[in-house]
């Protein structure tokens, strides 16, 4: 006879209802989503909608995206406006990230940094572990940015910076450059270029653009990860999607797990 027919509680909560909880859909479709092999729990397949699982430790995942089941997270996306430090306490008593952040009941953080005279994407969140993926550069999570800068850019500068620049901290390389705009018309003088790159080094685009001569005039960050500033206007905010929430968790998820079996590798190997 089974624990339900004698009256008892059995543990964990039911798949479905988690799912419904977390707002991936509702109970019905949750039910069918599973049915159909489009869920997995821990990374195996489960497809009995009668799964009971602990929303607190068990990883859920729809169609391959990771799936939040704590409701207390909370996810911003930021277009930070030139002149506020990424920061939620200034020492010099400049404009901070508070006069964001004070408009959320949960206690929000950044992650990562924009300096002061830069604007563009930054993330808000409570969520530690998220935030220490996208902000270490080991983990390799890509930035984009537009910079305005002095001069014309030539191809072979472009190719300079994709093969490595020497720095006072070091050779860095961007991941992709491309010239938007080169120095014609109205922005005679200046050109427009967009690069991607993974490090997390302070002020890494304006001293990279500044070594090969074409100091930054206007820094903008336009994509963090899978995420898009699109058209979200300076000084606004916006929680992020469920499908950009899934890519970021599907992103902390992968690397907590090739970080945990580098380390069972490492262990292994020591004990040899």
């Amino acid at each position: 006879m089974s624990v339900e027919s004698w009256g008892e509680e059995p543990e964990g909560i039911r798949l479905q209802k988690v799912m419904a909880a977390a707002g991936v859909a509702s109970r019905r479709v949750s039910e069918q989503l599973i049915a159909e092999g489009r869920v997995t729990v821990n990374g195996e397949l489960v497809t009995e909608p009668g799964r009971r699982i602990d929303p607190e430790t068990d990883l859920v995942a729809v169609n391959g995206q990771a799936v939040q089941l704590d409701t207390s997270k909370r996810y911003i996306m930021l277009n930070k406006p030139r002149g506020i430090v990424s920061s939620l306490k200034d020492e010099n008593g400049r404009p901070d990230l508070r006069q964001f952040t004070d408009d959320f009941e949960e206690r929000l953080f950044n992650v990562g940094r924009l300096d002061a005279e830069t604007s563009g994407l930054l993330v808000l969140t409570n969520d530690g572990d998220l935030a220490h993926v996208l902000a270490h550069p080991s983990f390799g999570v890509s930035k984009t940015y537009v910079a305005k800068v002095d001069g014309a850019v030539s191809a072979q500068t472009v190719q300079k910076l994709k093969t490595g620049i020497e720095l006072d901290d070091g050779v860095i390389k961007a991941d992709a450059v491309r010239i938007l705009a080169a120095g014609s018309g109205k922005a005679e003088g200046t050109s427009l270029v967009e690069l991607t790159l993974h490090s997390g080094k302070n002020r890494i685009v304006r001293r990279m653009l500044s070594a090969v001569g074409h100091p930054v005039i206007d820094l903008v960050r336009r994509q963090f990860g899978p995420l898009h500033l699109g058209t979200l206007r300076s000084g606004a905010y916006r929680d992020l999607t469920k499908v950009e929430l899934g890519e970021l968790l599907t992103i902390s998820r992968d690397a907590a797990s090739s970080q945990a079996a580098s380390a069972q590798t490492a262990s292994a190997q020591e004990n040899e």
